[in-house]
C-alpha cells in the first residue's frame, strides 16, 4: 500500500523543487511510473479477500479496481491538462499538478481505508482539491455557482453520514470493515433505525448522484476545466457506489423494504436524465447528464443487494470512469479549437479531423454499451439481476438502454457528420498527446474484455 501511498505525496514537493522547462514531463513520467505500479495491485487480492493489511489500509477485490483507475487517471488529467494552462504562470500551473495530487492521495487513503470514520474523513477532504479547481480554474463565470451547489449538496449529505457512524460506533463497538461484517446484525425496527438507514446511505446517494438530488453535477462538469471534469466523472462519483457497497452489509434487515424508492428514483432518473440527453445543446452537459444515467444502474443493481447486482455495479462503475473520461477529453479537444461547448457551431469535424473521428467513434459506442466491452457487462448483470428481483423493471431498464443508443449516436452524429460550419476553416491540426491520452483511455477498456475477472469484485 506504501510503495503507491508515498511515491504519490513525495510527487508534490518534486512538483515544487523542478525547473519550470520540465514540469510537465516529469510530473508526467513521475505519476505513469506510480500508476504502472499499481498495476500489482491486481493481481494478488483474488485467493484470501483481503491484502497488504496494516491496522489503516488494506486492499481487497472490490477497492483493487478503483484503486487502479485513480491511480490510472492522474498521469492522464496531467497529459489533458497541458495546452490549457499553458498560459499561466508557473507557479500557478504547479498548484494545478499539486491539487490533482492531493486528490489521488485522498482517494487512494479513501479507497484503502479500512475504518470507516477514515473513509469518511478522505470522501470528505476530495471536496476541498475539486472545489479549487472547479472554482478557480473553470471557464466561465458561472463557475462560483457550481462549486457552491457542488458543496452544499455534498455537505449537506454527509453530515447525517457522520451521526450514522458515530451511532454505528457506539452500539457495535467498532467501525472496521474487517470486523464489522461478523459483527452481529442489528435489530433495526424502530422508526429512528430507519432514519439511520437513510442517514448512511443520503451522502453516497447525492455522490453519485441519485435522480432528484443531481442537480450539482451537470453545472460542476460544465463549469470544471478538463481535469475537474475527468477526475469528477471518473473517480469521484464512484466513491458513492463504493461507500453504498461497504454500508450495505450492515444494512441488511431494512433493505428490502426500504430500498424501493430508491431503485424507482434511481431507474426513473435513467429514462429521464437520458430524455435530458436527447435534447442537449451543450456537448459537455451531455456527457455529464449520460454519468447521471449511467450511475442510477449502479445505484439499483448495489440496492438490491444480489452478488449478481454488486458485480454489474463495480464493473460497470470502472467502465463509465474510462469511457466517460475520455469523451470529455475528446469535448476538451473540440473546445481548445473552437472554444464553444455548442454542438450545433462544431459539427462535420470528421473532415477536419478524421483521426479524432476514430476515438469519438469507439468512445459513442463504448457509451452506449456494445457487446464484448465491459460496459455492456455491467448492465447486463445490472439489468439481469434487477429483473429477477421483479420483472417490472425491465421497462424501465429496457426504455433506458434504448435512450441511451439515441443520445451517444446523436452526439457521434452531431459532432462529427454532417456539413462543416463556414466559420470553422483554420483548426489547430490534433496532437500526438491527445492520441495518447484517448489511447491510454480507450485501450484499457478494450484489453478488459480479455480479463474481465480483474474488476469482477467479490465474485471473480
Amino acid at each position: 500500500m506504501l510503495k503507491i501511498l508515498l511515491p504519490t505525496i513525495m510527487l508534490v514537493p518534486t512538483i515544487w523543487a523542478v525547473p519550470a522547462k520540465h514540469l510537465w514531463s516529469t510530473a508526467l513520467s513521475y505519476s505513469l511510473i506510480i500508476s504502472l505500479t499499481s498495476l500489482t495491485w491486481l493481481k494478488s487480492s483474488a485467493e484470501s479477500g483481503w491484502s497488504f493489511l496494516s491496522p489503516y489500509m488494506a486492499t481487497d477485490p472490490l477497492s483493487t479496481p478503483l484503486l487502479a483507475l485513480t491511480c490510472w487517471l492522474l498521469p492522464l488529467m496531467i497529459l489533458a491538462s497541458q495546452n490549457h494552462t499553458a498560459s499561466e504562470p508557473s507557479s500557478r500551473q504547479r498548484t494545478y499538478i499539486t491539487l490533482l495530487t492531493s486528490l489521488q492521495i485522498f482517494l487512494i487513503m479513501a479507497f484503502g481505508a479500512t475504518e470507516m470514520i477514515m473513509f469518511y474523513i478522505m470522501f470528505e477532504a476530495t471536496l476541498i482539491p475539486t472545489l479549487v479547481i472547479i472554482t478557480r480554474w473553470g471557464n466561465q463565470t458561472e463557475r462560483l455557482n457550481a462549486g457552491t451547489y457542488f458543496l452544499f449538496y455534498t455537505l449537506a449529505g454527509s453530515l447525517p453520514l457522520l451521526v450514522a457512524l458515530l451511532l454505528l460506533q457506539n452500539s457495535t463497538g467498532t467501525l472496521s470493515l474487517l470486523t464489522l461484517q461478523y459483527a452481529p446484525s442489528l435489530q433495526l425496527s424502530s422508526f429512528a433505525d430507519k432514519l439511520w438507514w437513510a442517514g448512511c446511505l443520503l451522502a453516497f446517494l447525492v455522490k453519485m448522484p441519485l435522480y432528484g438530488a443531481h442537480l450539482w453535477l451537470p453545472k460542476a462538469h460544465v463549469e470544471a476545466p478538463i481535469a475537474g471534469s475527468m477526475v469528477l466523472a471518473a473517480v469521484l462519483l464512484k466513491l458513492g457506489g463504493y461507500g453504498m457497497i461497504r454500508m450495505m452489509i450492515m444494512l441488511e434487515p431494512l433493505t428490502k423494504e426500504l430500498s424501493y424508492p430508491f431503485i424507482i428514483f434511481a431507474l426513473w432518473g435513467v429514462i429521464m436524465t437520458g430524455s435530458i440527453c436527447l435534447r442537449q445543446t451543450d456537448l459537455k452537459s451531455l456527457i455529464a447528464y449520460s454519468s447521471v444515467s449511467h450511475m442510477g444502474l449502479v445505484a439499483a443493481g448495489i440496492l438490491i443487494q444480489t452478488p449478481w447486482g454488486f458485480t454489474g455495479a463495480l464493473i460497470l462503475m470502472i467502465a463509465h470512469g474510462l469511457t466517460s473520461s475520455a469523451l470529455f477529453c475528446l469535448a476538451n479537444t473540440n473546445y481548445e479549437r473552437t472554444h464553444s461547448r455548442t454542438m450545433v457551431l462544431a459539427r462535420g469535424l470528421q473532415m477536419v479531423l478524421p483521426l479524432m473521428t476514430a476515438w469519438w467513434f469507439i468512445a459513442s459506442l463504448a457509451n452506449l454499451a456494445l457487446p464484448p466491452l465491459p460496459n455492456l457487462m455491467g448492465e447486463l448483470m445490472i439489468i439481469t439481476s434487477l429483473l429477477h428481483w421483479s420483472w417490472w423493471t425491465i421497462a424501465l431498464t429496457g426504455a433506458g438502454t434504448l435512450i441511451t443508443a439515441g443520445y451517444s449516436l446523436y452526439m457521434f452524429l452531431m459532432t462529427q457528420r454532417g456539413p462543416l460550419p463556414a466559420h470553422i476553416m483554420s483548426l489547430d491540426p490534433t496532437h500526438s498527446r491527445e492520441h495518447l491520452l484517448l489511447a491510454l483511455h480507450l485501450l484499457p477498456l478494450i484489453l478488459l474484455i480479455a480479463k474481465p475477472e480483474l474488476i469482477w469484485g467479490w465474485t471473480a
